[in-house]
């Protein structure tokens, strides 16, 4: 973090930063029950499901559910990098997460491997052991094809893994053609993120002040104006509010108020004439 933003607000961190601490991301109830019902899952094995437009809090969504499974007791939590790659590169990255050394060429002894690494975890945690894969839209269907028949054994009767997908609206149209039917009848728990209400979004900001340490750097009046110009999108929101703070940091300001929010966005008069006559 700039340590002149430090110095002026007291910030321990920029609060408007995709790399905030984790602890500190604003939980909605609706996603602690998306959390909570997957760690539940994660006794039983199957597919999970998060999906969102650009900019409605999946990445964030997906960082509290990670650091809530990892503070669970055995339960292991492997992430995919690479949700494009062709599915030699699938097994790779999976025996790299799993510590097996894979060959791609032979799958037929790398799906033995990893179910018996999968089922020696269940054996001893009773747990079973969670896969993220982020922007899935991106998946090759011979990868999501893969990972459906990987997770499970014994004619689909027991499941060895727990599989968090998430995407944005591309990966549900996928979901709904026909050879991906019984990929999506098998997702037991769901969570689309919709565009938040000014409300939500006022309580984020709320949110990350405080646990940056700055409650009241920015006033209630402006706190509402950005909630609104961000038309529900948390990633617009932060943009701004980071907008906001930089430009109070090279003014000085004690605080960022309404007067600063409308001298940084609002157009000269002569600037919007000249604009509407381009039009």
């Amino acid at each position: 973090m700039n340590p002149r933003l430090l110095a002026l607000y007291g910030l321990k961190w920029n609060p408007f930063a995709p790399g905030v601490p984790t602890e500190a991301l604003h939980v909605t109830p609706r996603i602690d029950s998306f959390r909570r019902r997957v760690w539940q899952l994660a006794a039983e094995g199957g597919f999970a499901l998060l999906t969102g437009a650009p900019g409605t809090g999946k990445s964030a969504t997906l960082r509290i559910l990670a650091e809530h499974l990892a503070q669970q007791r055995d339960v292991t939590v492997g992430m995919i990098t690479r949700p494009q790659a062709h599915l030699g590169d699938f097994y790779r990255e999976l025996g790299e997460l799993f510590g097996i050394e894979l060959q791609p060429h032979n799958r037929w002894a790398g799906t033995k491997l990893l179910r018996q690494r999968w089922q020696a975890h269940i054996d001893g945690a009773l747990t079973r052991p969670v896969l993220i894969l982020d922007e899935a839209q991106e998946a090759k269907p011979a990868v999501l094809s893969e990972l459906r028949l990987l997770a499970s054994a014994r004619l689909d009767s027991h499941l060895l893994l727990t599989i968090v997908l998430a995407g944005d609206s591309r990966l549900v149209e996928r979901l709904r053609f026909a050879e991906f039917l019984p990929l999506d009848s098998r997702i037991r728990v769901r969570l689309a993120l919709e565009r938040a209400a000014p409300e939500a979004l006022q309580a984020c900001l709320r949110h990350a002040l405080t646990q940056a340490g700055a409650p009241t750097l920015m006033t209630p009046e402006v706190i509402a104006t950005v909630a609104d110009h961000a038309q529900g999108n948390l990633r617009a929101l932060m943009i701004m509010a980071d907008e906001l703070l930089a430009a109070a940091a090279e003014r000085d300001a004690r605080q960022i108020d309404e007067a600063l929010f409308f001298d940084l966005y609002t157009l000269p008069m002569d600037a919007k004439a000249a604009g509407g006559r381009r039009r």
